[in-house]
């Protein structure tokens, strides 16, 4: 048997594995696959009833900090109609060996079957004995810069320190500095350094965004900004980075929004990885859909997606699932 047949493929969060003709009496587990900070396997065991394990490969750091996970994971079998098969969701589960999660299955799977995992998040023990916390959930602008330059800067911002200029949202104002505005963007710096109304009347029009959201585009640029708040305006940060040209606030958007790709919001990453110009993200979104199978989990958003999405981007997903039916 080829090593392929033992292979996980994975996207950030999730794991796939495609098993061909699985005997009675057999167990097979599969390679190591990368999810977060561990590697897991996945092994299957058919007798009287189909046994599924998820479990994290042994080693130190298994032992000393076990994933608390949450997740989904499901089995498909590609005879007849897909029929499918869904574990109620795992929540905050820990796991250190290979029976801390046993799915027993007595439903009879024929032909060629494909356990899908998707990690909703995954935990560790706090050092200080607190909440587990989520290695997804760090804040990104701590590990950019040095704490209390950042703290100084936040503090500008929020108290309003010198300011002397005004940010204009679509429902509301925030006071900025022009010197750090410009230092971040060349287009601000364009802004102040010509004859231009924003150099004369002190202020900067962003009206295409609101003032929660331009609250957290200063916060990134100064420095402070939370990791909610991020999440909540992911898109509306990405749209702002493209247009004032922040490269590293693009690649951070870029970055978040590979990692938590799912049925709900696939067709929407998709369509701003074409527009924002984001290859890794459309690769992923494209991979999900259609090696991943899940274009068939999502027919009426799909269907909408065909009647409002760009041509040019709709012939390239065609493209795409073309291609992955002729290997298939």
């Amino acid at each position: 048997m080829s090593d392929s047949a033992y292979r996980v493929e994975t996207t950030s969060r999730l794991a796939q594995w495609r098993i061909e003709n699985l005997a009675s009496c057999t167990y097979r587990k599969s390679d190591p696959f990368k999810i977060g900070k561990w590697n897991w396997h996945l092994s299957v065991e058919k007798n009287r009833v189909l046994s599924i394990k998820l479990y994290p490969e042994i080693s130190n750091i298994t032992r000393d900090n076990p994933p608390i996970a949450s997740f989904v994971i499901r089995v498909v079998c590609s005879a007849g109609d897909r029929k499918a098969l869904t574990h109620p969701e795992i929540t905050d589960k820990q796991l250190k060996s290979n029976e801390d999660f046993v799915w027993a299955i007595e439903v009879p799977l024929t032909g060629k079957i494909i356990i899908d995992v998707e990690f909703l998040d995954l935990k560790t023990t706090s050092p200080d004995g607190g909440e587990p916390c989520s290695i997804w959930a760090a804040g990104f602008s701590e590990k950019r810069s040095n704490a209390t330059a950042l703290a100084s800067l936040g503090r500008m911002l929020t108290e309003s320190i010198h300011t002397d200029i005004v940010i204009n949202a679509s429902d509301g104002s925030i006071g900025a500095h022009r010197a750090i505005l410009a230092a971040r963007s060349p287009v601000f710096r364009s802004m102040f350094a010509h004859d231009l109304k924003e150099k004369e009347l002190s202020t900067v029009n962003i009206s295409d965004m609101s003032i929660e959201a331009c609250q957290a585009l200063l916060g990134y640029i100064y420095g402070n900004i939370e990791h909610e708040d991020f999440l909540t305006h992911r898109l509306a940060l990405l749209q702002a980075a493209d247009k004032y040209d922040i490269s590293d606030l693009k690649e951070a958007c870029h970055d978040s929004l590979l990692e938590d790709i799912d049925t709900k919001n696939v067709l929407e990453r998709l369509q701003n990885a074409y527009t924002y110009q984001l290859p890794k993200l459309k690769a992923s979104c494209m991979g999900y859909l259609v090696r991943f199978g899940k274009i068939f989990d999502i027919g009426n958003d799909f269907n909408v997606f065909l009647q409002c999405a760009d041509r040019d981007l709709i012939s390239e997903v065609f493209h795409e699932v073309l291609g992955a039916w002729k290997g298939f």
